[in-house]
Protein backbone atom coordinates (compact mmCIF):
# COMPACT_ATOMS: atom_id res chain seq x y z
CA UNK A 1 0.00 0.00 0.00
CA UNK A 2 1.31 3.43 -0.85
CA UNK A 3 1.31 6.15 2.06
CA UNK A 4 2.63 9.90 1.07
CA UNK A 5 2.86 11.48 4.47
CA UNK A 6 3.59 15.13 5.13
CA UNK A 7 5.15 17.14 7.91
CA UNK A 8 6.92 20.13 8.60
CA UNK A 9 3.69 22.51 8.07
CA UNK A 10 2.62 25.38 10.43
CA UNK A 11 2.58 29.27 11.10
CA UNK A 12 5.37 31.10 10.08
CA UNK A 13 5.72 35.12 9.42
CA UNK A 14 6.67 36.48 6.32
CA UNK A 15 9.98 36.12 5.08
CA UNK A 16 10.38 33.12 7.20
CA UNK A 17 11.45 29.57 6.45
CA UNK A 18 9.99 25.79 6.44
CA UNK A 19 11.31 22.49 5.34
CA UNK A 20 8.39 20.37 4.59
CA UNK A 21 9.29 16.61 4.59
CA UNK A 22 7.13 13.43 2.81
CA UNK A 23 7.77 10.19 3.79
CA UNK A 24 6.77 7.70 1.05
CA UNK A 25 6.66 4.19 1.77
CA UNK A 26 5.20 1.16 -1.17
CA UNK A 27 6.99 3.05 -3.85
CA UNK A 28 10.16 3.10 -5.02
CA UNK A 29 10.05 7.16 -5.16
CA UNK A 30 13.28 7.00 -7.47
CA UNK A 31 10.81 5.61 -10.57
CA UNK A 32 7.92 8.08 -10.34
CA UNK A 33 7.62 11.84 -10.83
CA UNK A 34 6.87 13.42 -6.97
CA UNK A 35 6.24 16.43 -6.60
CA UNK A 36 4.35 19.06 -4.01
CA UNK A 37 1.22 20.78 -5.11
CA UNK A 38 -0.67 23.39 -2.95
CA UNK A 39 -4.11 24.54 -2.63
CA UNK A 40 -5.25 27.95 -0.55
CA UNK A 41 -8.91 28.56 0.28
CA UNK A 42 -11.30 28.68 -2.85
CA UNK A 43 -8.44 28.37 -5.22
CA UNK A 44 -7.40 25.60 -7.42
CA UNK A 45 -4.69 23.18 -6.80
CA UNK A 46 -0.95 24.26 -8.69
CA UNK A 47 1.88 22.60 -8.68
CA UNK A 48 4.74 24.00 -6.85
CA UNK A 49 8.17 21.75 -8.08
CA UNK A 50 8.68 18.40 -8.94
CA UNK A 51 11.57 15.59 -9.43
CA UNK A 52 11.60 13.32 -12.05
CA UNK A 53 13.25 9.82 -12.02
CA UNK A 54 16.21 11.84 -14.28
CA UNK A 55 17.01 14.16 -11.18
CA UNK A 56 15.38 16.85 -12.69
CA UNK A 57 13.80 19.52 -10.90
CA UNK A 58 10.70 21.68 -12.35
CA UNK A 59 9.36 24.68 -10.15
CA UNK A 60 6.25 26.81 -10.92
CA UNK A 61 7.35 30.77 -11.36
CA UNK A 62 5.78 31.74 -7.95
CA UNK A 63 8.61 29.39 -6.42
CA UNK A 64 11.19 30.03 -8.69
CA UNK A 65 14.40 30.94 -6.81
CA UNK A 66 12.82 30.40 -3.13
CA UNK A 67 11.61 26.98 -2.77
CA UNK A 68 13.84 23.78 -3.44
CA UNK A 69 12.95 20.24 -3.79
CA UNK A 70 15.50 17.36 -2.96
CA UNK A 71 15.08 13.72 -2.11
CA UNK A 72 16.78 12.28 0.78
CA UNK A 73 17.58 8.79 -0.17
CA UNK A 74 18.86 7.36 2.92
CA UNK A 75 15.59 8.54 4.59
CA UNK A 76 13.39 7.76 1.86
CA UNK A 77 11.55 11.27 2.38
CA UNK A 78 10.94 14.51 -0.20
CA UNK A 79 11.57 17.41 1.21
CA UNK A 80 10.84 20.83 0.28
CA UNK A 81 12.89 23.88 1.55
CA UNK A 82 10.81 27.03 0.99
CA UNK A 83 12.57 30.27 1.95
CA UNK A 84 11.39 33.82 1.66
CA UNK A 85 7.69 33.03 2.28
CA UNK A 86 5.10 35.46 1.83
CA UNK A 87 1.39 35.27 2.44
CA UNK A 88 0.44 33.97 -0.86
CA UNK A 89 2.35 31.25 0.02
CA UNK A 90 -0.62 29.98 2.54
CA UNK A 91 -2.24 26.53 1.61
CA UNK A 92 -2.19 23.59 2.47
CA UNK A 93 0.61 21.01 0.70
CA UNK A 94 0.48 18.15 -0.47
CA UNK A 95 3.04 15.37 -1.54
CA UNK A 96 2.43 13.65 -4.49
CA UNK A 97 3.68 11.01 -7.36
CA UNK A 98 2.87 10.45 -10.65
CA UNK A 99 3.89 8.44 -13.85
CA UNK A 100 8.00 9.05 -14.86
CA UNK A 101 8.23 11.83 -17.31
CA UNK A 102 5.20 13.71 -15.96
CA UNK A 103 7.43 16.01 -14.39
CA UNK A 104 7.74 18.93 -16.11
CA UNK A 105 3.71 19.00 -17.17
CA UNK A 106 2.53 18.14 -13.26
CA UNK A 107 4.18 21.42 -12.11
CA UNK A 108 2.09 23.21 -14.27
CA UNK A 109 -1.48 21.42 -14.32
CA UNK A 110 -1.22 18.93 -11.29
CA UNK A 111 -3.63 16.38 -12.71
CA UNK A 112 -2.96 12.91 -13.46
CA UNK A 113 -1.85 12.71 -10.12
CA UNK A 114 -1.79 8.91 -9.16
CA UNK A 115 -1.28 9.20 -5.27
CA UNK A 116 -1.53 12.00 -2.88
CA UNK A 117 -0.72 12.75 0.94
CA UNK A 118 -2.84 14.01 3.26
CA UNK A 119 -1.48 17.44 2.90
CA UNK A 120 0.10 19.82 6.05
CA UNK A 121 -0.71 23.35 6.35
CA UNK A 122 1.17 26.12 5.30
CA UNK A 123 0.05 29.66 6.81
CA UNK A 124 2.29 33.11 6.64
CA UNK A 125 1.08 36.00 8.17
CA UNK A 126 2.74 39.64 7.79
Amino acid sequence: QVQLVESGGGPVQAGGSLRLSCVVSGLNYNSVCMGWVRQAPGKEREGVATIDVDGRTYYADSAKGRFTISKDNPKKTLDLQMDSLKPEDTAMYYCAAARPGTCWYLVRSPRNIEHWGQGTQVSVSL
